[in-house]
């Protein structure tokens, strides 16, 4: 009797006899792990660390400017005195590179209010100062855009009713919030001409459902950080005193 083939016949009724079933995930848990002080520290780490963190926190806490007043994206309406002065730091500082590259003058500046991520107090500004505002690695761009995409962009800012920061546009509603008119350097917004706008580049993509921007004729990109935009403006001033000034406002009855 030839056992061979009775033989691989028990094999493969054995295998499959045997086959486990497909195994699917059916919870998953977890638990938090809470990062305290308690922990306790490397201490050839720390040794290790500690002169660099040193000499860091002295280049951050250098003194390079004064500011008159605390200021704060809470204090206004439509305008506050840290968003003029966020988009003016935008305008003075990038205008001579865009210049420079182009031949061209920036027309305006918009950044967003949400992007103003902190206070400056009242006394010494320093290098800390620019990056607790401005924490993100945003970059300023300028785009070539149409008049009607500016009226659009009018049309954004009436509509939010928020202090988002901007230089060189003025924009008055009425009671009612309402336009009643917008100008760029104190001239009409003409539909049929290419304004070239400051911006960044989260918010040139759609960021804060800014959709206006594209499509753009043209966009710049000038590898300039508003972080190092604000610490080359402290740099060069001995003291700061933004207000709030008439270039977004509301009229009252």
């Amino acid at each position: 009797m030839n056992f061979k083939p009775f033989f691989a016949l028990t094999i493969i009724f054995f295998i499959f006899s045997c086959k486990q079933e497909t195994q699917r995930l059916t919870r998953i848990e977890g638990k938090q792990i809470a990062i305290t002080d308690s922990l306790e520290t490397d201490a050839s780490i720390e040794a290790f660390v500690k002169p660099y963190r040193e000499h860091i926190n002295k280049n951050l806490d250098s003194v390079i400017c004064y500011a008159v007043n605390t200021y704060s994206k809470s204090d206004g309406e439509l305008n506050t005195a840290i968003g003029n002065l966020f988009a003016d730091v935008i305008f003075e500082q990038s205008n001579p590179v865009f210049k420079a590259r182009t031949g061209k003058d920036i027309d305006m500046v918009l950044v967003n209010h949400g992007g103003i991520r902190s206070i400056i107090s009242k006394g010494d500004i320093t290098t800390r100062t620019a990056y607790e505002i401005m924490p993100f690695e945003n970059s300023v761009v300028v785009a070539a855009i149409n008049g009607k995409q500016v009226n659009e962009l009018v049309n954004y800012l009436v509509e939010g009713k928020r202090a988002h920061p901007i230089s060189k546009l003025n924009v008055v509603v009425d009671n009612n919030y309402h336009l009643v008119n917008a100008t760029i350097n104190n001239k009409p917004i003409d539909t049929s001409k290419v304004y070239y706008v400051a911006t960044n580049e989260y918010l040139y993509n759609g960021g804060d459902s800014m959709n206006f921007f594209q499509p753009s004729d043209s966009l710049y990109i000038l590898n300039y950080k508003i972080r190092n935009a604000f610490l080359d403006y402290f740099n060069k001033k001995d003291t700061i005193n933004p207000v709030i000034d008439n270039r977004f406002i509301r009229l009252k009855k």
